[in-house]
């Protein structure tokens, strides 16, 4: 549970069905949509960026005759140049906020969003601002539950003393633990659910990776991805082949255990692990029947230790747009 919101165990990250992870395939994301329904996966995530907005176009073709099994999830706030998208900003102002909120509506092509963040805190518009215009949206029925994305525990206090923030998304993954110090114990004290983003590290962690020319051609991982640089990249990697290991002592992949390790964190966690195909989604699916003790959790950490890992989660930039 997210709060008050019932979006079931998992979620679906649609991210890389329009960008960055290689060559898109409309036909496969779309199957990929409809067999996630199929297996009760109901939360759906988008954000206008994503695609230059042709991720919501995306998912709103899938949905269109079966709204009424969506749990629907987009994102504001990061703004991208449509002539040149690798320019990129930020807005949280009141104004953009409406005007992000029609642009997505017409994408989605439906009346309402039912989960809708923050996707990147605007250092230039206090929170208060940003979360009374999205609180606007809520009265008006465009939007059901608010959320933010990679927001420090300062600024959720902050949100959701305008308006109940509903969840909170943000990296979170056996290799990527910082919001465990202060974010998950604030959620936790105001009831805000969490969302975990990239729970498999964007794929490293299930194991497919052996070397970097594994990536497809214009992966952006291997370009903006410290901990895929080479070598951050075999000191990951050997982590991996511990979890691996272990993996296969249990009967399944190190991606499903990686995934469990998340799911066992709380029943107030809902990952959202992004993919394209329907084979990929059915392994992540099979990870929610693992149940996993708390000896299990401690022999996972064991095995994938938090400082062990090799590199920053983003480059330095990007770094400073996070936990604001």
């Amino acid at each position: 549970m997210l709060g008050s919101l019932d979006a079931g165990a998992l979620g679906l990250g649609c991210m890389g069905m329009s960008e960055f992870y290689g060559e898109a395939d409309e036909t496969e994301s779309i199957a990929t949509i409809h067999r996630a329904l199929e297996l009760g996966v109901r939360l759906l995530d988008t954000a206008d960026m994503y695609g230059v907005g042709a991720n919501e176009e995306l998912v709103g073709r899938a949905i269109a005759d079966r709204r009424d099994q969506v749990v629907l999830a987009t994102k504001f706030g990061i703004r991208r140049d449509p002539a040149d998208p690798t320019v990129r900003g930020v807005r949280g102002d009141a104004a953009y906020v409406r005007e992000a909120a029609e642009a997505s509506l017409k994408r989605l092509g439906v009346d309402h969003i039912d989960l809708y963040y923050q996707h990147r805190v605007d250092p230039s518009t206090p929170i208060e601002e940003t979360v009374g215009a999205m609180a606007s949206l809520v009265e008006q029925g465009k939007v059901r539950h608010l959320g933010l994305s990679e927001a420090s525990a300062e600024t959720i206090r902050r949100a959701h003393a305008v308006h109940p923030i509903t969840a909170v998304q943000s990296e979170w993954s056996l290799w990527s633990r910082d919001i465990e110090a202060e974010v998950v114990p604030a959620c936790r004290e105001l009831g805000i659910g969490i969302v975990p983003y990239s729970p498999l590290g964007r794929g490293f962690l299930t194991g497919r990776f052996q070397s970097q020319a594994d990536f497809a051609e214009g992966d952006f991982r291997l370009t903006t991805q410290p901990r895929l640089a080479e070598g951050n990249f075999e000191k990951n990697l050997a982590i991996v082949e511990a979890l691996r290991a272990l993996a296969a002592d249990r009967g399944v992949t190190a991606g499903q255990l990686a995934l469990a390790w998340v799911l066992a964190q709380g029943s107030d966690v809902v990952p959202i692990p992004g993919t394209k195909r329907r084979k990929y989604l059915e392994e992540n699916v099979a990870a929610t029947g693992i149940v996993l003790s708390s000896d299990d959790v401690a022999a996972i950490e064991a095995a994938f230790p938090a400082d062990a890992v090799a590199g920053e989660r983003y480059p330095e930039a990007a770094m400073k747009t996070v936990n604001r």
